[in-house]
């Protein structure tokens, strides 16, 4: 995966296959210290103390129709190799919060990419899931969150293509107002 968008985009929709119905992501950019946190939380099944253990292995995975599993160790990987780390924690039956710290400056950071097309893929891929997105950059916020989007829309779904072309463009939009013009 060459975008952290694309990490967030697997993890999730890990999230997505253990049952999550509410999924938070959060990504703090805080420049002033050089320091990125992407962290993504959800209420689904939840892993044991043996399978977090073991789950940035590339051969352990849950899936059936391959044998590797590169979304966790990849995201490990980038966070290691760019001064930070990678943290998880579950609980069975509670859910998972994977979060993963990096240097926003590091020359070998992937760039985060489209970060409102990975939420309008994950909601057009399961619009039943309520997604919250939390961006933090140096004090700031913006936060979009599906559960108030779907109270707008008064019963048009979220999935429709128009509605998730509009809501690509208005997350991107925040974020780059957010940020300012840094590369991020």
């Amino acid at each position: 995966m060459i975008e952290l968008s694309l990490n967030i985009l697997d993890i999730t929709y890990n999230s997505i296959r253990a049952g999550a119905k509410n999924i938070d992501i959060t990504v703090r950019a805080d420049f002033c210290t050089d320091e990125m946190e992407i962290s993504i939380s959800d209420d689904g099944c939840g892993m044991s103390e043996e399978m977090v253990k073991t789950v940035s292995d590339p051969f352990t995975t849950t899936r059936t129709t391959r044998k590797v599993g590169m979304g966790i160790p990849l995201f490990k990987m980038y966070a290691e190799m760019c001064g930070g780390a990678l943290r998880i924690n579950s609980e069975p039956g509670v859910g998972t919060t994977i979060a993963a710290t990096m240097k926003i400056s590091h020359i070998d950071r992937p760039p985060m990419g489209d970060l409102g097309q990975t939420m309008t893929t994950l909601i057009g891929a399961s619009p039943a899931t309520e997604f919250k997105l939390n961006f933090v950059s140096d004090g700031k916020e913006y936060i979009f969150d599906t559960k108030e989007i779907k109270e707008t829309l008064d019963g048009v779904e979220i999935e429709n293509v128009e509605i998730l072309s509009f809501l690509r463009e208005m997350i991107n939009e925040n974020i780059e107002n957010l940020i300012g013009g840094k590369i991020l």
